[in-house]
């Protein structure tokens, strides 16, 4: 079993930047992707970003390319969101998740989910 715990939510103007970690409760890059994914109000989850388990390929979203930034760190089991020129649309609830599949997209098979942490971008 692995549990992922997000933070870094919060609430920034439009233009802003945030960065959000995902913790793991066991050494996990190994061997699992790690993924973000985001739910907005009335809205499907949408796929964000994901990293394969050796940090040398990453995927995203159409929507947030050259915006967001997606990176792991072995030694802290953690990963990382960096999301930079926010957009109000872009407010939503942030999770991450592990899987195994080798697959970097929204069809993969993960495993495990975070709890989620807000992140709320003003206009």
């Amino acid at each position: 079993q692995v549990q992922l715990v997000e933070s870094g939510g919060g609430l920034v103007q439009a233009g802003g930047s945030l960065r959000l970690s995902c913790t793991a409760s066991r050494r996990t890059f190994s061997t699992y992707a790690m993924g973000w994914f985001r739910r907005a109000p009335g809205k499907e989850r949408e796929f964000v970003a994901a990293l394969n388990w050796s940090g040398t390929s990453t995927n995203y979203a159409d929507s947030v390319k050259g915006r967001f930034t997606i990176s792991g760190d072995n030694a802290k089991d953690t990963v990382y969101l960096q999301m930079n020129s926010l957009k109000p649309e872009d407010t939503a609830v942030y999770s991450c998740a592990a899987t195994r599949d080798y697959r970097l997209g929204p069809s993969a098979a993960w495993t495990y989910w975070g709890q989620g942490t807000q992140v709320t971008v003003s206009s």
